[in-house]
């Protein structure tokens, strides 16, 4: 092409990650070093926070004959962009949706952390898109791909992304910019301007050194002096295969309940030791469900320090605003039964007056204020039941349930090692509280139904794996059960 043409950029961000003054800064920069600059933003839904489309063109003013002025787009046309930005992983697969992303032109800054969508919380099963995939399609979607976690850095900075963003877009190469025309914009905006400038240069700087690799849950746990004997009994008792899960649990278990509660963690897999894969799945799955949600756990973490201050963090509360936190809580008669002693509990359930009294001050469920004093001691106090877990009726319940899973494991693993393995992983279907936690109990309950039938099968492993999916494939059942008849 011989005749000029703008430098387009779109930048895809969600609410609260300062896209609006990226945007600004971007125009600025083009303006104040001879460019003519037009920006436009198109706000969606992400289903996590409002979702925003910034559209930046500069076009050289040079190149603009007298008298004359370039006609700028309002919106990304797909295959005619530079560059694209995307604040997060899930943004960036937005982008590659869209055809906005092409190899032969767009250099693609991306930032590799999560902020699950709504229907990845709420899947039945593991609902997350693969974030390797997501970063395998950038790549080969993109000219050049500059990826690495710049939220991390953002949190470091103690700010938003935007900055850390515009670091790594300069350090990119893909504008005619030199790094101090980038940072006279951000000294022009005015507001914030040396914090920025610190998460500016660490954008900078992790975009030059490239993506650093990242942890994940293989990686050890550390365990601290409280808990460094059962430390020592995994490093003495069980496989190194194992050692990484089997430290995340304990940890787990440790908070949820106490010392011991994690203790019977490691006795309870110790005749899964030698079972290899088996056993490290089983070591994931038990955790979790020795873990269940009731509503001391619930109660528990709401009332932490660290929720206030995770929470007053990313809303930026400023030394002079006061933190309100409203808890929309609908607790069931059963659930509340849970929590007591079991025969006071089972009482309750059977007890048609008991439930009808109890069930006037929940059937609407209830909005408590944790920030207030009152609201707080109202779930201190659930959350203070911990000590009596192991005598409500719940537990009572679950630990019956985890024994026969786990017999279950046993009895199969010496014969059947693949349909032990997927009804380790059967586990999955037992999770959350009330309606949800029905469900997926009952759906465990057939799949277990179907053991004696599949040990006769030579793919019984993976018929079972299919019936889960099934299972988790819609919260009504109906995709199980007719996977169930078809058979």
């Amino acid at each position: 092409m011989t005749q000029p043409r703008a430098i387009t950029v779109a930048l895809l961000a969600m609410g609260g990650e300062g896209g609006g003054v990226l945007s600004d800064w971007l125009v600025d920069l083009g303006e104040a070093n001879g460019f003519l600059a037009q920006a436009t933003s198109v706000p969606g839904v992400a289903q996590r926070t409002g979702a925003t489309i910034y559209y930046i063109e500069l076009f050289p003013a040079a190149q603009v004959p007298p008298g004359a002025q370039p006609v700028l787009a309002l919106a990304p046309v797909p295959g005619e962009l530079d560059v694209v930005i995307a604040s997060e992983l899930m943004e960036a697969g937005r982008a590659l949706q869209r055809g906005l992303v092409t190899p032969e032109r767009t250099t693609f800054v991306v930032s590799t952390h999560r902020v699950y969508s709504m229907t990845e919380r709420t899947a039945m099963g593991d609902g997350r898109v693969d974030g390797d995939k997501l970063l395998e399609g950038a790549r080969a979607a993109a000219a050049r791909l500059v990826a690495s976690d710049f939220a991390v850095l953002a949190e470091q900075a103690g700010g938003p992304i935007a900055p850390v963003l515009f670091g790594a877009l300069a350090a990119s190469g893909a504008l005619p910019f030199t790094r101090e025309q980038f940072e006279q914009a951000i000294r022009r905006g005015g507001v914030g301007v040396q914090a920025s400038l610190k998460a500016f240069a660490a954008g900078f700087d992790a975009a030059q050194a490239g993506p650093a690799p990242a942890s994940g849950p293989g990686d050890a746990a550390p365990l601290g002096p409280r808990l460094a004997a059962l430390g020592e009994r995994i490093a003495r008792e069980f496989p190194p295969a194992a050692h990484a899960t089997l430290r995340h649990g304990v940890l787990r278990l440790a908070d949820y309940q106490d010392l011991a509660y994690a203790g019977d963690y490691l006795d309870r897999l110790l005749p899964l030791r030698e079972a290899g894969e088996v056993l490290v799945e089983a070591a994931r799955h038990l955790a979790l469900w020795m873990s269940y949600e009731d509503a001391i756990r619930v109660a528990d973490l709401k009332t932490r320090r660290t929720r206030f201050e995770r929470v007053a963090t990313e809303v930026r509360l400023a030394p002079d605003q006061l933190l309100a936190i409203n808890e929309y809580m609908h607790p069931r008669v059963e659930e509340m039964a849970d929590i007591l002693p079991a025969g006071l509990g089972r009482w309750l359930l059977r007890s048609g007056p008991a439930r009808r009294l109890v069930g006037r001050f929940t059937r609407e469920g209830k909005v408590v204020r944790t920030s207030s004093l009152g609201g707080f001691l109202q779930l201190y106090a659930i959350a203070s039941l911990r000590s009596l877990r192991r005598r409500s009726l719940r537990f009572g319940a679950e630990q019956e349930r985890i024994a026969a899973w786990l017999a279950q494991v046993q009895r199969l693993t010496a014969s059947h090692p693949a349909l032990a393995l997927e009804v380790v992983r059967a586990q999955r279907l037992v999770k959350g509280y009330g309606d949800t936690h029905a469900r997926g109990w009952r759906s465990f309950q057939r799949l277990m139904a179907e053991l004696p039938r599949l040990q006769a099968q030579a793919d019984g492993g993976q018929r079972l794996s299919q019936l889960a999916g099934a299972a988790l494939a819609d919260d009504s059942g109906q995709a199980l059960e007719r996977m169930l008849a078809s058979a």
